[in-house]
């Protein structure tokens, strides 16, 4: 009888805890998921977020392109005269100025021939001094009718000849003079010399085909970039009040502009591209820039006194345009949609949409919904150094 009991008692706790497991199950199916628009972090607050103010301030209006720097004088130097290399007076790479002597060839044969042409002029000049003297005397026979005109005129013809050629002996002893000149070569113009192309020893040709060495010029400097064909009157109307400003930008120093002026704009527009050279001029007294080199480059048209700002991480993209989360007083955020007119740097200049002094979120938009609660919490670069 007891073992009756026993059985019925463990059925009964059986069903009793089966009934418990299975009621269990469906209050946890039937829990309602939390909406995302009520998420929380762990603390119960709003959707952690980075925010930053909208501002008023004085914005540039710029046109930026990326463009190449050229030097403004880039000479080639060769030689006049053939002759042998005696000496070269630079080391290659270093700056010269103009006027400064590089090269000097052996001068030996040119001071030859300028002895020979001045020996020559003095001969031929003691003739026509002589010729003269004859013609002068025979003169004043010819007058007196001593002498035959006949005879005269070949006095006179043969005195006119010499001095004719003692004006050509004069012009071979400058041309004698002017070679041996030529055996000094100097720096037509100042810059920044090449590789060394010839060395002591070598005979140097006149007008070679290749150059001795090439100067370029480095300081001032030119930047040539192209802009859009469309912007030219914008250009020209800003250039003729007041001189435009460049800068340019190289990847080994991004955060140090070098600043220049716009010195020229072409005369036409590329009918294949649509676009318009200009080049600025470059100090370019500490040596940043070099020919050849690419850089971002920044025209800088004027200055707009009251642009709305907003950092131009606040700006995201969706199908119907360019919106932000603003952060409302009550910390629920809105989603606006914004007309944003341009880009300078990390910011963005906003023609409509958006007030001055309202927040909007640069940080964790990824986690809002329209109307979500949200948390401002401190930048990460700040945070990491209040650590």
């Amino acid at each position: 009888m007891a073992s009756v009991r026993w059985r019925v008692l463990t059925a009964v706790l059986c069903t009793a805890i089966a009934a418990a497991g299975c009621g269990g199950e469906r209050a946890g199916a039937t829990q309602p998921a939390e909406p995302a628009s009520s998420r929380t972090d762990s603390q119960g607050s709003g959707v952690p977020v980075v925010t930053a103010p909208v501002v008023e301030k004085a914005m540039p209006v710029t046109i930026q392109t990326v463009g190449a720097v050229e030097s403004i004088s880039t000479v080639q130097i060769h030689a006049q005269v053939t002759a042998q290399l005696s000496e070269v007076h630079f080391n290659e790479g270093e700056d010269v100025q103009k006027g400064q002597l590089l090269f000097s060839l052996d001068a030996r044969p040119f001071e030859v021939a300028l002895r020979q042409a001045e020996a020559v002029l003095a001969k031929d000049n003691a003739q026509a001094t002589n010729a003269e003297t004859t013609r002068a005397r025979n003169e004043d026979l010819f007058n007196r009718g001593l002498l035959a005109r006949n005879d005269y005129d070949v006095q006179v013809a043969n005195a006119a000849a010499l001095r004719a050629t003692v004006e050509a002996d004069a012009a071979a002893v400058e041309a004698a003079r002017l070679n041996l000149q030529y055996t000094r070569i100097t720096a037509p113009a100042s810059g920044r010399t090449g590789a060394l192309l010839v060395h002591v020893g070598d005979l140097i040709r006149a007008n070679d085909t290749n150059a001795m060495v090439v100067i370029n010029q480095v300081a001032p400097i030119n930047v040539t970039a192209s802009v859009p064909g469309n912007l030219l009157a914008e250009i020209q109307r800003h250039r003729t009040a007041a001189p435009l400003q460049l800068e340019a930008v190289t990847a080994e120093a991004p955060d140090a502009p070098i600043t220049g002026t716009l010195a020229f704009v072409d005369n036409a527009v590329d009918s294949t591209t649509g676009a318009i050279k200009i080049k600025g001029a470059f100090a370019n007294r500490d040596g940043r820039l070099w020919p050849g080199l690419f850089v971002n480059v920044t025209l800088r048209l004027s200055v707009e006194p009251h642009a709305i700002v907003a950092p131009s991480t606040a700006v995201q993209q969706s199908q119907q345009g360019p919106y932000v989360y603003v952060l409302g007083k009550d910390s629920t955020v809105e989603m606006r949609p914004v007309t944003v007119a341009r880009t300078e740097g990390a910011e963005s200049i906003v023609a409509k949409g958006l007030s001055p002094g309202e927040r909007v979120v640069t940080d964790g938009q990824l986690r809002l919904t329209p109307g979500a609660h949200a948390t401002e919490r401190p930048a990460p670069d700040a945070a990491a150094g209040v650590r």
